[in-house]
C-alpha cells in the first residue's frame, strides 16, 4: 500500500535534480522548445480527457461553481505566496538568470530579470500537471487497494516531465513532490478505508473536469493565456458529486 505514491514522489525528486543540474548546459531556445512540446502534449491529453463524460451539464456546473469557490478562497494566490515563501527560504535572495548569448537583444530583454521569479511558477505549474488528471485519482485509488501499477506508470511519466520542467523553472519543481505526496496519499488513504468510492459515471465526470483544467494549464505553458487554473480545483470535487446527485 502507498508504494505507487512513494515511487511517484521519488521520480519527481530525481527528475527535478537531473533537470535543474543540466539546465545550464542547454541554451534558452532548447528549453523554450521543450516547454512548448510539454504544453502541446498537455493540451492533447486535456482535449482527450475532456471528452470522457457522457453528461456534460454536471461538469459545466462544477467548473462554474468551482471557479467561484476557488476565487473566493484565492487558492492560486495562496499557492503563489507559498511558492514565494519557499523560494525566499530555499532559493536564496539573488540568483542570476541563465541567458543564451545567441538570443537576439529583444528576446533577452523579455527574459525574467531574476530566475527566482520562476521558482514559485514551477511549483504551481508542476503541481497542477502532476495532480490533475484521471491517472492521479484512479492510480491513487488502486494504490490504496494495494495495486500500485498505474502510479508506477505515472511515476515514470512525471519523472521525465519534472526534468523538463526543472530545466526551465529550476528547483521549485521539486516542491511539487510534496503536493504529489499529499494529494495522492490522501486519495490512497481514503481508498484504503472505503474501497473504490467512485462510480464509473463519477470517475468520467472527474476525468472530464480534469481534462478541462489541463487545457488551462497547457494554455499557460504555451504562454497563450495565464488562466488561474488552481482556482478551478474545487471543480474536481464537485464534478463527481454533481454527477452522483
Amino acid at each position: 500500500m502507498f508504494l505507487g505514491t512513494a515511487a511517484n514522489v521519488i521520480t519527481v525528486i530525481i527528475g527535478t535534480t537531473v533537470g535543474a543540474l543540466a539546465a545550464n548546459r542547454f541554451p534558452e531556445r532548447i528549453r523554450t522548445t521543450v516547454m512548448a512540446g510539454l504544453g502541446l502534449l498537455t493540451l492533447t491529453i486535456g482535449f482527450r480527457d475532456s471528452l470522457e463524460a457522457s453528461e456534460l451539464i454536471p461538469v459545466l456546473a462544477a467548473i462554474l461553481a468551482g471557479g467561484v469557490i476557488g476565487e473566493l478562497l484565492r487558492i492560486e494566490q495562496g499557492l503563489e505566496r507559498l511558492g514565494d515563501w519557499l523560494r525566499d527560504r530555499f532559493a536564496g535572495q539573488h540568483e542570476s538568470p541563465v541567458i543564451d548569448p545567441e538570443l537576439p537583444e529583444a528576446a533577452i530583454e523579455n527574459l525574467p530579470g531574476d530566475r527566482r521569479s520562476r521558482f514559485g511558477e514551477g511549483f504551481v505549474v508542476a503541481s497542477l500537471v502532476f495532480c490533475v488528471g484521471p491517472l492521479t485519482v484512479l492510480g491513487s485509488i488502486n494504490d490504496g487497494l494495494g495495486d500500485p501499477e498505474l502510479l508506477y506508470i505515472k511515476a515514470g511519466l512525471d519523472g521525465f516531465a519534472s526534468a523538463a520542467f526543472a530545466a526551465v523553472y529550476g528547483w521549485g519543481v521539486m516542491l511539487s513532490a510534496v503536493t504529489v505526496l499529499v494529494v495522492q496519499g490522501s486519495i490512497a488513504g481514503v481508498s484504503a478505508v472505503l474501497g473504490d468510492f467512485l462510480s464509473e459515471a463519477s470517475l468520467e465526470a472527474l476525468t472530464t473536469a480534469g481534462g478541462i483544467l489541463l487545457i488551462g494549464v497547457a494554455l499557460r505553458l504555451l504562454d497563450l493565456k495565464r488562466i488561474r487554473v488552481a482556482n478551478l480545483l474545487p471543480a474536481l470535487v464537485l464534478a463527481p458529486l454533481f454527477t452522483a446527485l
